[in-house]
């Protein structure tokens, strides 16, 4: 971010936003009408997708095969060994019913007409591309992306494309203390928020906000 577009971030992360709900007509028409999904994959992504689906037999039966093995291994596993199991899973549907009771199942809070919903009607006006970095400076929280949606090289196509002022918005983690997840939130100076789904569970950006939201920070 320093280096390619000057930005002295603090943290930075790839993220996404899930599907963007449809609006009321007049109000996606009074926010200028943009588009409400990411352009079509490139060429090179596209082959990437028919190779998946030629391959899709031959991955179902892997995961079938993993499943026969998960079965075998808990056959044979040990008390202690189940017990851990079950609490893996008890935690994992715990996490589950804990993003729903914070709304971070939602892609945000549901009023069009507050700052996030705004934002929400113009995320892909900004830039086609599919994905954002996210990154936070002392006092800006600056979402990057390419101009236009491709496959390779996105780092180097880098632009800002979106500049919000720490007055205006703030990044936080709800479920910090709670569960590790790739969930964060932007929630805008009107209480309305949008939620972001990072490539990494608890990266750099949840680790920043975690100190900065702490005793200390």
């Amino acid at each position: 971010m320093q280096s390619r577009l000057g930005v002295p971030a603090e943290c930075a992360a790839w993220c996404r936003i899930r599907r963007i709900p449809t609006p009321p007509e007049d109000v996606h028409r009074a926010a200028g009408d943009g588009p409400l999904r990411p352009a079509l994959i490139r060429p090179l992504g596209a082959l990437g997708m028919i190779l998946t689906g030629l391959l899709s037999p031959l991955i179902l039966l892997l995961f079938l095969l993993s499943k026969v093995a998960d079965a075998e291994e808990w056959l044979g596993a040990s008390a202690s060994e189940r017990a851990r199991a079950r609490a893996k899973a008890r935690e994992a549907k715990e996490g589950k019913a804990t993003v729903r009771t914070h709304g971070l199942d939602q892609v945000f809070d549901g009023d069009w007409n507050k700052a996030a919903g705004q934002f929400l009607l113009r995320w892909y006006g900004h830039s086609s591309h599919h994905t954002r970095v996210l990154a936070l400076t002392q006092d800006r929280i600056i979402l990057a992306a390419p101009p236009k949606r491709v496959s390779v090289r996105q780092e180097e196509r880098l632009r800002v494309v979106a500049d919000i002022p720490a007055t205006e918005a703030v990044v936080e983690d709800p479920l910090a203390g709670l569960h590790t997840s790739d969930l964060l939130r932007i929630r805008f100076h009107d209480g309305s928020w949008l939620t972001v789904v990072t490539e990494e569970r608890r990266g750099e950006v949840h680790m920043h906000v975690m100190r900065r939201s702490g005793p200390e920070g």
